[in-house]
């Protein structure tokens, strides 16, 4: 398998995202002068140039130029703009990695030339802390040493899921895309729950985040399943039992359903509308 330092990565666009894979690849001994990026503001060029010490362009064309893969890192409502500005630029063999949310490969293979590998991944935004989880999906077009390439470089920054139904991403979007904030949410919650009980704001808050922290690693590490762990908690007749038996009576499980549903069917609404002009 291919190490970083083998390949050349081009971001086109600087923001949020792209700037936590850069740290990421930087952080896992990619040499920054294998990283390019584009970017129309110049001031958040020098910010990740001053920062990282990597190759800034002004011109998305330029930047591609000897790039192995190429990570459209910008908005979907201008990424018709974007991709369509490099079809004169483009090499057969160069890897287009889309990260904008609702854009398909179908939506891609129309604005860039047919040929062009395509890969579509949905990352999120623990990725600023080297732990996210991103969903890949790849056209038939791209190679297993492309595949191995994206995996590494996504590695940077969490732990990858591969998919081989693109459709998927609409149910990823719902789980992991916005997942974060329902987390987020019941730290939240916890937090001013803890206040209302009497504690001080800053032990709150430390308390219902290292909980949570707490809670996902026992999950991850442990050889068993999520509601086992949380029976072994669980005393009868004990405090855990009585604040669970009001989620339950609450419907939380339900709730769950319905947001992630919602989020679900807002997903596909979005790719409609984005990709609706060809």
């Amino acid at each position: 398998m291919s190490s970083l330092e083998n390949f050349r990565i081009c971001f086109i666009g600087g923001g949020n995202m792209a700037e936590s894979l850069i740290a990421g690849l930087i952080n896992n001994h990619c040499p920054a002068n294998n990283i390019n990026v584009s970017d129309p503001n110049t001031k958040q060029l020098t910010k990740i140039k001053e920062h990282y010490s990597i190759n800034v362009f002004s011109s998305n064309q330029l930047a591609i130029t000897d790039a192995d893969i190429i990570i459209l890192a910008v908005k979907p409502q201008i990424m018709k703009e974007v991709a369509t500005g490099l079809i004169d630029s483009l090499k057969s063999d160069q890897l287009i990695v889309s990260i904008a949310a609702g854009i398909t490969c179908q939506n891609l293979q129309t604005w860039l030339p047919a040929e062009s590998p395509l890969i579509r991944i949905m990352p999120n935004t623990p990725a600023q802390v080297q732990s996210g989880v991103s969903a890949l999906y790849a056209t038939p077009a791209v190679n297993q040493s492309q595949k191995e390439m994206t995996d590494i470089i996504f590695k940077a920054v969490g732990s990858n899921v591969w998919f081989d139904d693109e459709h998927k991403l609409h149910a990823v979007t719902a789980i992991s895309g916005s997942g974060p904030a329902y987390f987020l949410l019941m730290i939240e919650a916890m937090e001013n729950a803890a206040i209302d009980l009497g504690l001080e704001p800053d032990q709150a808050r430390e308390l219902s985040i290292k909980t949570g922290l707490g809670a996902a690693k026992l999950a991850q590490e442990s050889t068993e399943s999520p509601a086992l762990l949380r029976e072994n908690i669980t005393s009868p007749g004990g405090t855990t039992e009585q604040a669970l038996n009001q989620f339950e009576q609450g419907q939380l499980r339900t709730l769950v359903k319905q947001a992630t549903r919602a989020a679900y069917e807002k997903s596909i609404e979005l790719s409609e509308q984005l990709g609706g002009s060809k």
